[in-house]
Parts: C-alpha cells; structure tokens; sequence
C-alpha cells in the first residue's frame, strides 16, 4: 500500500475533503464495434458515485449498432442479441440524466468520451458532461505500482475482483471500486486530479466519405471545428532517437494528456510541424503517454514501427525544433 492510500483514511471530516474537488463522478464503461471513427456503442453502463466516491446507483443498457456488432469474441454481444436493443437515439436522455453535471471517469478516458461525443453527434445532440477523469493518469499522479495501465492491474491493486471482463457493467463496477480508493487517497495526499476538457463534436456527416486504400466508402465522418492551415513544409521523414524534430515532420496524439490537446497541437503547429489526425508510413512520430492502451493509433504504430515518445519528452522537443531545408 502506498504512503497516499495510508493516508487516505485521514480524510473524515468535510473539512478536511480538497474544496475544489468535483461533486459528482460518472464512472462510465462503453463496449464498442471497433475502435475506429464510425464505429459505434453496443452497450453502456454508467455508476454514479457522490463526491466522495460512494456509490449512488448504476445503470446499464444494450444498444443497437444497426451494423455488424464486431468482435463478438471479446465482448460476447451477438447480432441476434442486439437485434431488439433500443438505437442510442433512445436511450441518449436517459445517459445524459446519468452524466448531468458530474465529471465522466473512465480507463482510457479519451477512448470512451470520443465514442459517447460521437453517438450524440449523431443524433444531434450533446453529452451534458464537461470534464473528464482517466484513471489510468490518476494512477500515474498517486505513483501506484502498477506492472502496466491494463484495468485488471488496477483492480488487482485494490483486491476488486472482476466477474465479467468486457462486460459493461462489470467493468464499471470494477472501475467504481477501484476509482473509489483512488479519490481518497487522492484527497488525503492534496493530489491535483488530472481533469481534462470535454469538448462535443460541433460538426458531423452522415454523407459517405470516400476511402482511398479501398476504393469503397465509409459510413460516416466527424472531425472537430477547428481548421488548421496545411503545413507549409515537405515531409523530412520520421524522427529518429537522439536528434531534433525537424520542421514538417507529421506528428500524430494518441490518449489523455497533462496539457489540454489543442495548446499541445497548437504548440506542434507553431513549430512548424504538421499535425496528423491518424497514423500512416508517412507518421514521422507518435506522442502517447500510454503507448500500451491497444488505441487505433498505437496499434499501427507498432504496425509501422513508427517512433513513440511521451508527453514530456515531447516537450522537450520542441524546444529547439531543426528548420525545415532551404
């Protein structure tokens, strides 16, 4: 146990509860056909705790996809069971009356906040939800002696014992009871917690979008209101360990990060660097703080042998930013 869950029982009093803290949590679990863009959100389950981590209730609920449901092998949900489960259209009230003014806390937060945003952009509507908590990065805050970020790790610290892994509702619970000491000893320790904007999808398409590796189309596309210009510099390839970024290089994000993403990017951008929504041979580098959450995007890293670095050594970087050739 660590010095900060030690000291976690100190905290008794209201007085003694870290003012500035939320007051309401919604600890969330989505289980999703896939991990790209226009998949969609097969089951949701929502526990919501108080501001000091207890349990209020919880809830859960299937929903049709209206496609293929995936890999059926990981998460068990066939077609013929999500055949007569409501659209997220009708159960988008319902998940917003569990969300309503409380931070969402998930593992891999950003995973589940970009699949929840874009199922409300689909329906043209918002999730009433404005921060969001990783507890993958409140663990790296509390300096737990995690092997790795997996959630069964997690659990495993705190003696939570997982009944139905990829299960929606089970993985919640297990995240609630994990997530509960972790608040604790977060407030008994004076911990900053890792808050994160969660900004909604303002533009959305259900118009098919070509797809040029397949000459076929995709379902849907979203992306953000914000434009960047292009970059104004030639691709001088990938980064290599030990050497300067290089102006024009192609720069991808992947996960939560301790700096809100689009000053991360805009500081990318200022550099002279292009920022890349996706990962190709073309990537000249990756920036993940958690290089093993099984994102898209660290998937074809790995695929492409695309450089990694974190968010800090990132940092460091563009310090002294190479200029692109004459």
């Amino acid at each position: 146990m660590t010095m900060l869950e030690d000291r976690a029982t100190a905290v008794s009093s209201p007085t003694q509860w870290p003012t500035a803290y939320p007051k309401g949590y919604a600890v969330v679990d989505v289980e999703t056909t896939g991990l790209a863009r226009d998949d969609r959100i097969i089951s949701a389950a929502v526990y919501r705790l108080d501001a000091r981590g207890e349990v209020e209730d919880h809830w859960y609920t299937l929903v049709n996809p209206e496609r293929d449901p995936g890999p059926v092998w990981i998460h068990g949900l066939t077609s013929e069971i999500l055949e007569g489960a409501p659209l997220f259209a009708d159960v988008a009230e319902e998940f917003s009356a569990r969300l309503d003014g409380r931070v969402l806390v998930a593992h891999n937060a950003v995973f589940d906040w970009q699949m929840i945003a874009r199922e409300y952009a689909r329906v043209r509507s918002e999730a009433p939800v404005r921060q969001r908590l990783c507890t993958i990065a409140l663990s790296k805050e509390l300096g737990l002696p995690l092997p790795n970020h997996k959630l069964e790790s997690l659990a495993a610290h705190f003696g939570v014992v997982q009944q139905r892994a990829h299960h929606a509702l089970d993985d919640a619970r297990v995240l609630a009871e994990a997530f509960r000491p972790s608040l604790r000893a977060a407030a008994a320790g004076g911990v900053r917690l890792p808050l994160l904007e969660c900004r909604p999808l303002t533009e959305w398409s259900d118009r098919p979008v070509p797809r040029q590796s397949s000459g076929g189309y995709g379902a849907a596309s979203w992306r953000p209101s914000r434009k960047r210009p292009a970059c104004p510099y030639p691709n001088p390839g990938r980064y290599e360990d030990g050497k300067p970024l290089k102006q024009g290089m192609r720069v991808a994000f992947s996960g939560d990060t301790s700096t809100e993403r689009d000053l991360l990017e805009d500081r990318a951008v200022e550099a002279g660097l292009h920022v890349a929504t996706s990962i190709s041979r073309l990537t000249s580098l990756l920036v993940t703080n958690d290089p093993d959450s099984g994102t898209s995007k660290t998937v074809k890293a790995r695929q492409y042998g695309t450089p990694v670095v974190d968010e800090a050594a990132f940092g460091q970087l563009l310090r002294d930013v190479e200029p692109a050739d004459a």
